[in-house]
């Protein structure tokens, strides 16, 4: 170690004054000796010092490299001088690319003078044909391609009647090589028909929404190949009357080709023998539809239906709407926005009609009872006084509300089970074409941009002012059931699918009709109405306060079976269905039963465990106790679910509940 030290300390002293330049004195050398002493250390770390240079050679240096720097001429640029600095001496000189001729020496640079700005390239310059050399290499390699497949063919037709029954080329793929590319080439041996059959005639035939016999002829008709018009009186009622001309009567289906009438099922089913259908075609192919045929629906133009009845006060609305002093008023300590007093509407109605005060009062609750005007805080239907009122279009709900479009439907308010049966119908013409068979997926884009979907929410103004009060019990079931579902379709189309607690939240609160005069979002129907004002999930509060209006409308108690009904628009909600309000219970009973078929229950015997849909822990208060929960259920469990779990229950052991997850993904 010390004779390494030593050998250490005359190489530092042999370079030309190191230790001098850099600082290094003799306690440093006194220091490495005593450090090489110590036999604890078997490395020696030296420390790397830096040399400062001084002040006075980095002036000189940077001095020196201006002094080799050009001065450029100051180019004037958005009103900013730019100075373009030429490279220092020391630098290699740049070289022109490949294929670019050396321009002459510019003599101003030669002279010291100043660089210009930018410089135009060399005329000799030549730029490559790509455009050519990618043609020629592009048809280079179609014509192997084409020489190849035109030898596969020449070799199938040389190797067609083989001595050994073996054809080279059985397989249903063939590879091709060429230099640096593969082609594989797959022939297609599918006779079966796998694309529509294209003809310059037209198959149209007359249908209504939720007909079996028209399901039956749609999935003939996709089965075949064949393109087809569909034309639904639901979604078109003005061509009921052309059905009834051309058949003389009004049952559906009814199936036209070109013009000539070839009838209901039954005909259609004589067509399924491939000699009469392919006779049919070709009929088909070469003729086209005269005008006398039935015309394609035209779509984006409502029927026209002559004017609608308008409501028998619309004529004191209009008169009130003009001279009411409308402003935002104080009351409660709040500022009530849009309103006038119960007081100036009397006035306003003398004035108009000549009549007296109670009259004018009893005219008032009648615009109210129409659902035309409002008190701001729901106490009273309208008085006479210091009371504040606002028309419905004022409310503050309006701008949330789907259904209101610019203004209110000022026509006859249409009964609550007509205006429900109408949306029903476009809602069954919707999933017969954009839900699979199983109504469980639906194509929500085709469905938005869809004939049947405009026509739907045009349709859905006609809920403002309807009069629910009057439906019976199941009346309101079904409504409000049939109308959740198809709510949640809107929704979706329009809003798109929710991500996320708060984005759910959002899309089962926000979005909203106006019912009745008053506004019903998702969360409002579901557990308001159809649970009797229960709290939802997570939830400390009821829907309904004890003064809401919306409370008249609650059904009196809690029917389980609704969760089976409602479709949320998720993989793991039930199917989208729509109901009738002669069967309602029954229909109820049929979903629960096709619920629990899938994976919603799901026995373990061996474990004694019994797993369940997650909805069913959100709302378990509608149906009890969990082992209360477990005999309610058996009853709607097909045998092979039945039998484990009441073998479960009946050797009164324990058994444990466990609920799925649940997925929130949307159901396309």
């Amino acid at each position: 170690m010390e004779s390494s030290l030593t050998e250490i300390k005359q190489n530092s002293r042999s370079q030309n004054g190191m230790s001098s330049d850099t600082g290094t004195t003799c306690d440093d050398e006194v220091k490495l000796e005593e450090l090489g002493r110590d036999s604890n250390f078997s490395d020696i770390e030296i420390e790397k010092r830096e040399i400062v240079i001084d002040e006075e050679k980095n002036q000189e240096m940077k001095n020196e490299n201006e002094n080799h720097s050009v001065s450029n001429s100051d180019s004037v640029i958005n009103g900013k001088t730019q100075v373009i600095t030429g490279p220092l001496s020391q630098f290699p000189k740049p070289e022109a690319p490949p294929g670019f001729h050396k321009s002459p020496p510019n003599p101003e640079e030669q002279n010291g003078g100043r660089l210009e700005r930018s410089q135009s390239l060399s005329n000799n310059f030549s730029m490559p044909t790509i455009g050519k050399f990618f043609r020629e290499r592009s048809n280079s390699f179609s014509t192997a391609i084409y020489k190849g497949i035109s030898s596969l063919k020449d070799n199938n037709n040389n190797n067609h009647g083989n001595s050994n029954g073996e054809n080279p080329l059985s397989s249903d793929v063939t590879e091709i090589h060429l230099s640096g590319i593969e082609v594989i080439v797959q022939k297609n041996n599918n006779t079966t028909l796998n694309r529509e059959i294209e003809f310059k005639g037209r198959i149209s035939f007359f249908s209504r929404s939720n007909c079996r016999d028209c399901a039956a002829i749609r999935s003939f008709f996709r089965e075949k190949g064949l393109r087809f018009v569909e034309i639904s009186i639901d979604v078109y009622p003005l061509r009921e009357k052309e059905l009834i001309e051309r058949t003389g009567k009004s049952s559906v289906p009814q199936v036209f080709f070109n013009e000539k009438l070839i009838g209901g099922l039954v005909s259609i089913n004589s067509l399924r023998n491939e000699i009469e259908l392919e006779k049919k075609v070709k009929e088909l192919l070469d003729k086209r539809c005269p005008d006398n045929g039935p015309s394609i629906p035209v779509y984006g133009f409502d029927d026209d239906l002559g004017e609608e009845k308008m409501d028998q006060m619309i004529d004191i609305i209009r008169v009130l709407r003009q001279r009411l002093p409308i402003h935002d008023r104080l009351m409660r300590l709040k500022i009530v926005k849009n309103c006038f007093a119960g007081s100036e509407m009397v006035e306003a109605l003398i004035q108009q009609l000549d009549c007296g005060r109670k009259k004018a009062v009893e005219i008032g609750k009648e615009l109210a009872r129409k659902h035309f005007i409002h008190h701001v805080f729901g106490q009273n239907d309208f008085e006479d006084g210091n009371h504040f009122y606002r028309f419905l279009e004022h409310e503050e709900f309006i701008p949330k509300s789907f259904n209101f479009r610019g203004s209110t439907n000022d026509c006859e308010p249409k009964t609550a089970i007509e205006v429900g049966d109408k949306l029903t119908k476009l809602m069954f013409a919707i999933l017969e074409s954009y839900a699979s068979e199983d109504r469980r997926h639906l194509d929500y884009t085709g469905i938005r941009n869809s004939e049947e979907f405009r026509r739907y929410v045009n349709l859905t103004k006609d809920l403002q002012r309807v009069d629910i009060l009057k439906l019976t019990n199941d009346e309101k079931l079904t409504f409000f059931m049939n109308l959740y579902n198809s709510m949640v379709i809107h929704a979706v189309a329009r809003v798109g699918c929710p991500e996320g607690v708060i984005d759910r939240k959002a899309f089962y609160g926000d979005f909203q009709y106006i019912i009745g005069g008053y506004p019903y979002s998702l969360n409002i129907i579901k557990n308001g109405i159809l649970r009797s004002n229960r709290r939802q999930p997570l939830s400390w509060t009821k829907p309904f306060g004890s003064g809401d209006k919306r409370l008249e409308v609650a059904l009196p108690s809690v029917n389980p079976l609704i969760h089976f009904g409602l479709c949320n628009g998720t993989r793991s909600s039930p199917k989208v269905r729509f109901f009738s309000g002669q069967i309602i219970e029954a229909e109820l009973r049929a979903a629960a039963r096709e619920f629990f078929l899938g994976d919603a229950l799901v026995v373990d015997v061996e474990k004694r465990t019994v797993y369940l849909s997650g909805i069913i822990k959100w709302f378990l208060v509608d149906f009890g106790q969990e082992r209360d929960l477990l005999k309610w259920v058996i009853e709607y469990l097909d045998p092979t679910k039945a039998g484990p779990l009441a073998h479960l229950l009946n050797d009164e052991g324990p058994i444990s509940i466990v609920y799925l997850r649940y997925d929130w993904s949307l159901n396309t």
